[in-house]
């Protein structure tokens, strides 16, 4: 083979980064406590399959293997690179790689962006040697990365933890974090098909990952630690197809970090006032079908079940327990995370009594009564997992005198091995069911110390098959003026006007035809007169000044006026304000005064990763004092417009309460596809308020009352 390859093509190729054939471990280290033997010490430990070349001037073999004093001296084409050297070496051992056909590398070494300065010249150095060669580089500063396909067998970090073999990835921005949870996977007999650290992300992000592990046949369920995301939209597409869109679906388990941070900036509108980071991502994965973890330890629970046992195909949940309160206790979990209790059919209680013994509850929660030994868990549990009533079963134990909590243990594997649907397991206490826990462990049937957290797993399977089957709707497109709308923003940009005065807000949106209550915009009493007469009385009024936002707290506001006289004497008063205020007056925005409805808000912020994200909720003056709102990614599709408006805590208002009607659930849905047309059609609108929009009964339709726009 040629010493040295040609840069023929600039596409990335991330087979080179999981599936190496050829690697070379630049700055292998005969120091036993140094990093460069650590990775290198892995890579043989494991037994990869694949062809290693250690880069080291100063040594003759490391490890049993002989070095190579320079990159270039390698005798073959290589595919991927492992750097443990300085940071300000890599840039050119980098490109030497490249040269040698690298088309993959991996760079361990620190002091990059994360020390600024010096670093992020180099990092920028690094991106553009990655870019021009089309080399997949990932990390710096990161822990490395695992492929458990026993085809390849590659540990290329140092992780003091070698995981087994599994169907679980697991990608972390955090190495440190990274190292912990192998270490505890490995405690609890859970295995990796993939690790991936991502470090400083220079080239190899998330959403590259997520490409790969997609088509990957060795995993089967995704647990992710992100920081951030680089690309908003590009997650929300990929992410979405893995859960939901593919042959083989795969769930996503993330824990995002931050939540506790002050998202929001000041902000010029209640929607950027409300928007924190958290909130958009709350969003994001919701929108894609990912799952949102608190902690890591709910993170791992909930991926043992989705990586060892059936998907459940309903919400109808069986509990056989050897102890009354741990049931209730079980049931009670159940019901709060909206499974449903399975009725037992008449033929499973019949089946039931005939081993158990009549003190025994039959009903669900199936009480096996305390002096229950294996056998008649065992029946228990086939009877009640035969019933077409039921999805999932969760089996409770309790240790007592005569519970044998080995043997039930390995009565549950039997069956789980016979059966079609979902066992999760709790047996409570440490010392006493030790033996058990650890049979149903060594056969990864899914175990949890307390029923909450066993009826959360059940609950979270049902949550993902539900996104399975849920319909699927596309973005509805509406035939509008958007040259309108553009002649309005580029006459406001061109003036170097931010804030869009309530009128010209107005304009935009009668162009997308949202129900704009008919309005006038005026500068003189008498015009403010005439179309008074025009508009239809009563008529509202309000000042529009670019230097007064807050109209009411000035007195720039007019309501229920219903002649000449009271519209002329109003018109003279707002104008007086500003004179007060020292504020330019522009003119005064006349409305017909709205009967009363119900107030929503819709808004948009956009965000400087996702674009623009779309707000909905309970609106008018107290939107931010019960900040009941909800967020969504646009362009969303026709069913996120009422799924926005059924997730918010008012919704059973909207629908109506003590004979009042429901609200028109139509309108609002559509009001929010227009919004998100809206937003996406024009990058120069920052923020958007309608607030309130007043809904009124079903099919009467709803109407903007007052709003506001910011341009960039």
């Amino acid at each position: 083979m040629s010493a040295d390859v040609v840069m023929t093509s600039k596409k990335k190729d991330l087979k080179a980064l999981f599936e190496p054939q050829v690697i070379a471990v630049v700055g292998a280290s005969r120091r036993t406590e140094a990093v460069g033997y650590a990775i290198l010490k892995n890579l043989l430990q494991t037994g990869y399959k694949g062809r290693i070349y250690p880069v080291n001037p100063k040594a003759d073999e490391i490890l049993g293997v002989k070095c190579i004093p320079t990159v270039a001296e390698i005798p073959e084409a290589i595919d991927q690179a492992i750097f443990i050297i300085p940071g300000a070496a890599v840039p050119p051992e980098l490109e030497a790689c490249a040269k040698k056909g690298a088309k993959a590398a991996i760079i361990i070494s620190a002091g990059f962006r994360e020390i600024g300065g010096e670093g992020i010249r180099l990092e920028k150095e690094v991106k553009k040697i990655a870019d021009d060669y089309g080399i997949s580089v990932l990390g710096p500063n990161c822990l490395g990365l695992i492929n458990n396909d026993p085809k390849l067998s590659m540990n290329a970090s140092f992780a003091g933890t070698i995981p087994k073999p599994g169907n679980i990835a697991f990608v972390s921005q955090s190495g440190a974090l990274g190292t912990a949870m192998l270490d505890y996977a490995r405690g609890e007999n859970i295995g990796f098909s993939k690790f991936i650290s991502l470090g400083n992300k220079v080239d190899v992000t998330e959403l590259e990952i997520l490409q790969y592990l997609k088509d990957d046949p060795n995993t089967d369920v995704i647990m992710m630690y992100l920081e951030d995301v680089v690309n908003g939209s590009g997650f929300i597409e990929v992410a979405r197809e893995i859960t939901g869109d593919i042959v083989k679906t795969k769930p996503i388990l993330v824990i995002k970090s931050g939540r506790t941070a002050q998202g929001a900036k000041a902000a010029s509108s209640h929607t950027g006032s409300l928007m924190g980071s958290d909130e958009v991502y709350d969003a994001v994965f919701m929108q894609s079908g990912v799952m949102r973890m608190d902690s890591a330890e709910e993170m791992f629970g909930l991926a043992i079940v989705f990586a060892n046992q059936p998907l459940m195909k309903g919400n109808r949940v069986a509990i056989v327990t050897n102890a009354g309160g741990p049931g209730i206790m079980a049931t009670d979990a159940c019901v709060k995370f909206g499974l449903q209790m399975a009725e037992m059919s008449p033929a499973t209680v019949i089946k039931l009594k005939e081993k158990l013994p009549p003190t025994s509850n039959f009903s669900n929660p199936i009480d096996v009564i305390g002096d229950a030994q294996h056998d008649r868990y065992e029946h228990a549990l086939r009877v009640v997992i035969a019933d077409p009533n039921v999805d999932g079963v969760l089996v409770l134990l309790t240790p007592q005198a005569m519970t044998e909590a080995e043997a039930t243990a390995k009565v549950i594997v039997e069956v789980d091995k016979e059966s079609d649907k979902t066992i999760v397991t709790c047996f409570m206490g440490h010392a006493d069911v030790e033996a058990g826990v650890s049979v149903l462990k060594e056969h990864q049937i899914p175990h949890y110390v307390f029923p909450e957290e066993a009826a959360r797993a059940l609950a979270s399977m049902n949550k993902y098959q539900e996104w399975l089957h849920r319909s699927r709707t596309g973005v509805k497109r509406y035939k509008v003026n958007r040259q309108a709308a553009d002649a309005v923003i580029d006459k406001a940009l061109k003036s170097q006007q931010k804030f869009l005065p309530i009128n010209l807000s107005m304009d935009i949106f009668s162009a997308y035809d949202f129900p704009v209550i008919p309005w006038a915009f005026v500068r003189t009493a008498e015009d403010a007169w005439e179309q008074a007469v025009k508009i239809g009385f009563p008529v509202v009024m309000k000042v529009v000044s670019q230097q007064i936002v807050h109209k009411v707290d000035v007195g720039g506001v007019r309501l229920n006026l219903n002649s000449a006289e009271d519209v002329q004497n109003s018109f003279r008063d707002i104008m007086a304000v500003g004179e007060k205020l020292k504020a330019k007056i522009d003119g005064v925005f006349m409305q017909r005064m709205a009967p009363k409805g119900r107030e929503v808000i819709l808004g948009m912020k956009r965000d400087p990763h996702f674009g623009p994200v779309l707000m909905f909720g309970l609106g008018g003056i107290y939107v931010e004092a019960l900040k009941d709102v909800t967020f969504r990614v646009a362009p969303i599709r026709e069913l996120s417009a009422y799924d926005m408006i059924k997730s918010i805590r008012a919704y059973k208002l909207l629908q109506g309460v003590r004979g009042e009607p429901p609200a028109d659930i139509e309108a609002m849905a559509e009001c929010l596809k227009r919004l998100s047309q809206l937003s996406c059609d024009h990058p120069e609108i920052d923020e958007i308020d309608i607030n309130p929009l007043m809904v009124y009964g079903e099919g009467k339709g709803a109407g903007v009352i007052d709003a506001r726009i910011i341009l960039k």
